[in-house]
């Protein structure tokens, strides 16, 4: 699932941390959810092609997904689905990578004071083919898939891919933005993926601001 891989890209191994901070790691990783139901045919745009409804409330054998839709009560535009969806979302999808074996939560102190945690990841194959994967696409060795391409351009719209891979900030950033404009994915996915990718910058925006 996209978000499992997202979420794997988002911890530091060293530090233990999300490298991009709380609230853009949940913007994106509601972005990589809603691309999912969106994938799975459960959610679709409308005829006007401005908001995301189910139209299968089939459930998914997925509690992440699951939990999602059933989010959905209404019609509603991309940056609206994102921040509805984003709500304890980190944690679900981090429950699911230790449910996988693919990750293991630790206590830790913040100034050796305040309780938080640390995240180490347990199963290397997995963390260490997704990073292979999407890093060769954001340093230019290979083209985007549509997983790659995907999660390359979630993590360029909260502005991350800096974050997560070594290199120059501006060349990412540049290759980033060619790639989430790029013709990686067929036409219903691709605009799909540009809505969510809207929808997760004017969410992230609009947190940064308070709103």
């Amino acid at each position: 699932m996209l978000h499992d891989d997202l979420m794997l890209l988002f911890i530091d191994q060293r530090t233990g941390r999300v490298r991009s901070g709380f609230s853009p790691a949940e913007n994106a990783l509601a972005g990589a959810v809603l691309i999912e139901l969106v994938n799975s045919g459960r959610v679709a745009f409308e005829p006007n092609g401005k908001k995301l409804q189910v139209v299968d409330p089939t459930p998914l054998n997925d509690p992440v997904l699951y939990e999602a839709m059933s989010r959905f009560d209404r019609p509603m535009r991309p940056q609206r689905a994102v921040e509805r969806i984003r709500k304890r979302l980190q944690d679900n999808v981090i429950a699911r990578l230790v449910d996988r074996g693919a990750v293991r939560v630790e206590p830790r102190k913040v100034l050796g004071i305040f309780p938080a945690k640390r995240y180490v990841i347990t199963d290397e194959r997995a963390h260490g083919e997704v990073r292979e994967a999407v890093g060769e696409v954001a340093a230019g060795h290979r083209g985007a898939d549509e997983r790659t391409g995907a999660l390359i351009t979630l993590l360029y719209a909260v502005d991350a891919v800096h974050r997560v891979f070594d290199g120059d900030r501006r060349e990412l950033k540049k290759r980033a933005k060619g790639i989430a404009a790029g013709n990686w994915a067929g036409d219903a996915v691709r605009r799909a993926v540009a809505a969510v990718q809207a929808g997760v910058a004017a969410a992230a925006t609009a947190a940064a601001s308070g709103e």
